[in-house]
C-alpha cells in the first residue's frame, strides 16, 4: 500500500510540473502578444500582425500544443480572441491536477477498505477480545443530567448554523459538516410521516451489536441485553401506538462464539436487505445500540418521576475530513437520515428536555443507506440499569410516534402533550 501511495504521489507531482510548464508557455505567448499589440499601436502594418499570428501558430504546432494551435477552418477570429479562449482551456489544468488529489485518495485498495470496515464496526464503543470497553481519547460528548433545561427550537434560532450545532450536534474530528448539509429549514421541512394504510410492518428494529449489556444484566438472559430492550420498544410501538413493527434478533458480533465486531456491519447488511425485500411496507429502519462510556459516567435523567437513560441519535456522513466523500460507502439518503434524527431531536427536546444527548456525526456509513428513514440510536450505556433503559424506550416510542404519525415542526410540537406510558 505504501508503494501505491508513493506511485500516486509521483504521478500527481509529474502532472503538477506539466501544468506549470503549460502555464509558463501560455504566459510567454501572452507576453509576445502584448509586445506585438504595443508595436501595432505604434503604426506597424496589419499584415505584419497577421504574419506574426501565423508564426506563433506554427510554433505552437511544432511544440505539440495541438489544442492550442487549432483554429476552425473558415472561422474569422482575432489573435486576441483565440489566445483568450485557448488560455482559458489550459489554465484550469493546474486546479484540475490539485483536485485529482482528493478524488484519488478516495479510491482505496482492498486492504484499506477492510481497515475502514473494521474501524466502522468498532468505533462507537470499542471492546477488546474479552468484551471490555476500550476508551479512546475523544472528548465525551454527553452532558450527564438529572433534569432537563428547555432549549429554544424556534426556526429563527435553528437557521443560525452556530446555534444549531452548538445546541444539537457533536461533530467528530474525523468528519466535517457545513451550513448547506445542516440546513434546519430544509431538514425540518421534510415529511417523515409513514403511510399506515394497508398491512405489513412499517418499522424494522435490529441490532448490529447484539451482545451489548447493562450494569445489572443477567448473564444468559437476552431480555436484559440490548436485544431485550429492542423487544420492549417493539412491543410499545405495536401495542401502545399501533405502529406495526418487526424486531429482528440476528447476531452479527459473535464469530465462533467469540465477541468480534470487526465485520458486524458488513455481516448485517445482506440479511437486513433481504428482510426489507421481503417486507416492502417497511419505511423505518432502527439499529438500536447502547453506548460505551467511562465507568464513572451515568447517562440518566428523570422523566415523569422515573430514572430514564439518555439516548443519542448517531449519523454517518460517508465522508472523512482527510479524504472527502467515501465513494465505496455511498448513501443516497444522508439528507433524509439527518432530517429524521433532527426532527426526533427537536420533538424530544420540546417535550422531554434532557432525554437526548447531542446528535453525533461521524465519518463512515454504518448501514444507514437502507432507507431514507434510517436511524442509529445509542440508548444509555453499560453503566445504566435495565430499568432505566426500559423507561427510555417508553419515551423513545412516544417521540417516534410524534414524528412518524403526527406532523412535526418546531412550532407545532411546542406545547403538544406527547403520550408517555
Amino acid at each position: 500500500m505504501q508503494t501505491a501511495v508513493l506511485r500516486w504521489s509521483d504521478d500527481v507531482g509529474q502532472k503538477q510540473r506539466i501544468s506549470r510548464i503549460i502555464i509558463v508557455i501560455i504566459l510567454g505567448i501572452l507576453a509576445v502578444y502584448a509586445c506585438m499589440h504595443i508595436r501595432v499601436s505604434l503604426g506597424i502594418e496589419k499584415r505584419s500582425q497577421t504574419r506574426i499570428n501565423r508564426i506563433l501558430m506554427d510554433q505552437a504546432k511544432r511544440s505539440y500544443l495541438t489544442g492550442f494551435a487549432y483554429i476552425e477552418e473558415g472561422k474569422e477570429e482575432s489573435l486576441k480572441d483565440w489566445v483568450t479562449e485557448a488560455a482559458m482551456g489550459f489554465i484550469p489544468l493546474g486546479t484540475y491536477v490539485e483536485g485529482k488529489e482528493t478524488s484519488h485518495t478516495d479510491v482505496e485498495d482492498q486492504e484499506t477498505y477492510q481497515m475502514i470496515v473494521a474501524q466502522q464496526a468498532n468505533d462507537e464503543n470499542a471492546v477488546d477480545e474479552n468484551g471490555q470497553l476500550i476508551l479512546n481519547d475523544d472528548p465525551v460528548p454527553e452532558v450527564v443530567q438529572t433534569s432537563g433545561t428547555p432549549i429554544d427550537t424556534s426556526m429563527e434560532n435553528l437557521m443560525n448554523y452556530e446555534y444549531l450545532v452548538g445546541n444539537f450536534y457533536t461533530i467528530d474530528s474525523n468528519t466535517m459538516a457545513d451550513p448547506e448539509l445542516l440546513n434546519a429549514e430544509k431538514l425540518m421541512g421534510k415529511d417523515m410521516t409513514i403511510d399506515q394504510s394497508g398491512d405489513g410492518p412499517r418499522v424494522l428494529i435490529y441490532h448490529t451489536h447484539s451482545q451489548e449489556a447493562f450494569a445489572d444484566s443477567v448473564e444468559g438472559d437476552v431480555n436484559t441485553t440490548i436485544v431485550g430492550i429492542g423487544s420492549y420498544l417493539t412491543e410499545l410501538l405495536n401495542n401502545t401506538y399501533g405502529i406495526q413493527t418487526l424486531h429482528h434478533e440476528g447476531v452479527y458480533d459473535l464469530v465462533n462464539g467469540q465477541l468480534d465486531r470487526s465485520m458486524a456491519y458488513e455481516l448485517a447488511e445482506p440479511e437486513i436487505q433481504a428482510i426489507l425485500q421481503e417486507n416492502p411496507s417497511i419505511e423505518v429502519v432502527i439499529d438500536l445500540h447502547r453506548d460505551g462510556v467511562a465507568e464513572g459516567t451515568h447517562l440518566v435523567t428523570e422523566i415523569n418521576g422515573k430514572p430514564t437513560a439518555q439516548i443519542m441519535f448517531f449519523n454517518g456522513l460517508s465522508r472523512t475530513r482527510a479524504n472527502g466523500n467515501i465513494s465505496y460507502l455511498p448513501n443516497p439518503y444522508i439528507e433524509d437520515n439527518l432530517a429524521f434524527s433532527l426532527q426526533l431531536q427537536i420533538a424530544a427536546t420540546n417535550q422531554f428536555p434532557g432525554f437526548t444527548r447531542h446528535i453525533y456525526l461521524r465519518g463512515y456509513r454504518y448501514n444507514m443507506h437502507f432507507k431514507p428513514k434510517t436511524l442509529l440510536v445509542e440508548a444509555g450505556a453499560q453503566t445504566n440499569t435495565v430499568e432505566e433503559m426500559r423507561n427510555a424506550m417508553e419515551i423513545l416510542a412516544a417521540t417516534l410516534h410524534n414524528v412518524l404519525v403526527k406532523s412535526n415542526t418546531p412550532q407545532q410540537t411546542t406545547g403538544i402533550e406527547i403520550e408517555a406510558q
